[in-house]
């Protein structure tokens, strides 16, 4: 069915590219994963911001549905391939990029980050995780987190829970509170919301600097200490609801809305459709907490917008990232895509409730920053596949001996 669902969405974003090409020249066509509620509205407003400055020009959205960006990835794939690039397309920051970048898909922005002065007003550590062999290849328009839990405090306290867990060992005293009360513990999607909890549970067990030395090959996936966290997740997982995961991340969070599940772990994006899909407010509707274990560590991503080799209008293309880099840009886009601004002089007064804790922690120095597996920013894009394919055997037959053989295997052959 995910086979029969791509090619159906390629048949139509080939349809929708023989219009564009058949159309005027005088616009843009962006590529994102951006479809659902609180992003897409974001990007509308970037757009008209976009069509605002730029008179004459249409914007042209070409986003592709699904979690993470797991189909739209798959069918830029086979554009990019046929070189058939969009004028702009979503990357996250990171590792994702290194292909794209090797293989000459995207254009060196060192000159524009210069000439916008980003460079003195994004994150060092931001610019850094865009900078490929000393040449910078994407704007980043937002921050996101995902080392957090949602939950609502109506449900804790029918449980008689008196908070979310500080640990994982808590998590699973807690689960079993809530098993006896006829509710699961944890709400789970998909197969990429699984490897999202994998990332926090391993940050949760290992701690920050260990988890950074697990994506470096400096520890091993054969340690002791990695061996008793993938054991820790296994525990999790069977006292969540994987066995009828629901099918992405709006209605995985739909079943704490509802009382039948506890938390959910999942990045700040929630936000957004809790708020604005949902109706709900922050710590009176619904809460977050950081995932167990990982309080003071901010595991962060961010969505950027790359230059593509080949676009057919790099001017417009040009005019788009800088709208994506500018102050009114991001100030449009974030409060409404439930994120962050990627900038550091953003007016931190727009952003508000959970945004504004959000900020917050993000902007202090006592809080540690590390980047995400599953949204591209500690593991290059051919080992992040073979840790998906291991992944999904483990989760089905719980061989964690197996999983930690083939990705410490896969490590060495993938950098």
């Amino acid at each position: 069915m995910a086979i029969l669902a791509i090619l159906v969405v390629s048949l139509i974003c080939g349809l929708s590219m023989f219009a564009v090409r058949g159309a005027s020249n005088d616009q843009l066509e962006v590529y994102s994963w951006w479809t659902g509620p609180g992003e897409e509205e974001g990007l509308a407003a970037m757009a008209k911001s976009f069509e605002g400055g730029n008179p004459g020009v249409r914007f042209v959205n070409a986003a592709v549905s699904g979690g993470a960006g797991s189909n739209a990835k798959a069918i830029l794939a086979s554009r990019l391939l046929a070189n058939d690039p969009p004028d702009s397309y979503q990357r996250h920051a990171g590792l994702e990029l290194l292909d794209d970048v090797r293989s000459g898909k995207v254009q060196d922005l060192s000159d524009m980050y210069q000439q916008q002065g980003w460079t003195k007003v994004f994150p060092k550590g931001l610019v850094s995780n865009l900078t490929i062999d000393g040449k910078i290849y994407a704007v980043p328009v937002n921050i996101h987190r995902a080392n957090l839990m949602w939950y609502t405090p109506k449900t804790l306290r029918e449980l008689g829970l008196s908070g979310p867990p500080k640990t994982w060992a808590e998590f699973l005293q807690q689960a079993e509170v809530i098993k006896a009360k006829g509710k699961v513990a944890l709400a789970l999607g998909p197969e990429w919301t699984q490897k999202h909890l994998l990332e926090t549970v391993l940050l949760g067990e290992l701690g920050a600097d260990r988890y950074d030395q697990l994506w470096a090959g400096q520890m091993s996936w054969m340690s002791p200490d990695v061996g008793a966290a993938l054991a820790t997740y296994a525990k999790v997982l069977a006292v969540s609801d994987v066995k009828s995961a629901a099918g992405d991340w709006q209605p995985q969070l739909d079943r704490v809305v509802s009382g039948s599940a506890v938390y959910a772990v999942m990045g700040d994006w929630s936000s957004s459709y809790l708020e604005q899909t949902k109706g709900l407010h922050w710590q009176d509707g619904y809460n977050v907490a950081a995932s167990p274990g990982s309080d003071g560590v901010y595991d962060f991503l961010s969505d950027t917008f790359t230059l593509p080799t080949g676009a057919r209008r790099p001017d417009l293309s040009r005019k788009w990232l800088i709208e994506c880099g500018s102050t009114d840009g991001q100030n449009l886009f974030n409060p409404l895509k439930g994120s962050i601004p990627a900038r550091t002089d953003a007016d931190a007064g727009l952003y508000k409730d959970y945004l504004g804790w959000a900020l917050q922690q993000w902007r202090d120095p006592k809080v540690r920053i590390v980047g995400s597996l599953t949204h591209g920013v500690v593991a290059n894009n051919a080992y992040n596949a073979e840790i998906d394919s291991a992944l999904g055997l483990f989760v089905q037959d719980g061989d964690q001996g197996k999983f930690a053989r083939t990705v410490e295997q896969q490590f060495r052959e993938t950098q």
